[in-house]
């Protein structure tokens, strides 16, 4: 395929989400902002969210029994009061995380045409309102169980998580699912960590922004671009 013929094809903007768009783990600080609420106990839950987030950093993460975890609070508190503190959240965490380099990064892609695609390891329900901010046009997050019975999450992931090798399954799904494929889009994916290399391999175009070290190492070798958005 030539440039020309590359450069003519439907551009996707993939973005990763946490360290990539906003310079914090949202999973990690809506854990500790509902424990500074009273809804967990503060000694064990750090201990537990912090030990998930180290194996999250080496690539060893179990996604589902993260997902468990991390979703333990809103299972018991419910719906109501789940979203009206998510709500609290976006007011006093994210909205102050939004920096404006991220925001004119997206809108340069829009701009461009492109359509814009959050993937992200984070479940749906921390994800959702935060990817609206941004204007993208889709989320790809970790979809969540939810009980017939009740409406609200079990705790249990529902289909492929978008983690590592998962992120891949993921988008190809969205684009067969629109009528696309890898071979018919330019893609430009952009993602702080090493467990998103299995995507960056996959798309047009891999930029390693805000990376870890080992992405860093890994992008140096590949050639990759790297971007110090924050």
């Amino acid at each position: 395929m030539t440039s020309e013929t590359v450069d003519s094809l439907k551009g996707i903007a993939l973005f990763d989400l946490d360290h990539t768009l906003i310079p914090l783990d949202s999973d990690f600080a809506w854990g500790e902002f509902t424990t500074a609420m009273g809804w967990t106990d503060p000694t064990d839950f750090k201990r537990q969210n912090e030990a998930f987030y180290e194996q999250y950093k080496d690539g060893t993460l179990d996604v589902h029994a993260y997902a468990r975890f991390a979703t333990a609070a809103i299972c018991r508190k419910g719906a109501a009061e789940s979203l009206a503190a998510h709500a609290k959240f976006m007011r006093d965490v994210i909205q102050k995380a939004v920096h404006p380099q991220a925001m004119e990064l997206v809108r340069t892609h829009r701009e461009a045409g492109e359509t814009i695609v959050i993937v992200t390891a984070t479940n749906e329900f921390v994800t959702r309102p935060i990817a609206r901010v941004f204007g993208a046009d889709e989320l790809i997050a970790v979809e969540l169980e939810t009980d017939p019975s009740t409406g609200w999450y079990t705790g249990e992931i529902k289909g492929i998580p978008s983690f590592r090798e998962g992120k891949v399954a993921r988008v190809e799904a969205w684009l067969n699912s629109n009528g696309l494929s890898w071979d018919t889009v330019r893609t430009t994916f952009y993602s702080d960590s090493i467990n998103d290399v299995p995507l960056m391999e996959k798309a047009t175009v891999a930029v390693a922004t805000n990376p870890d070290e080992r992405l860093r190492a890994h992008a140096l070798q590949r050639g990759w671009r790297i971007l110090q958005l924050f």
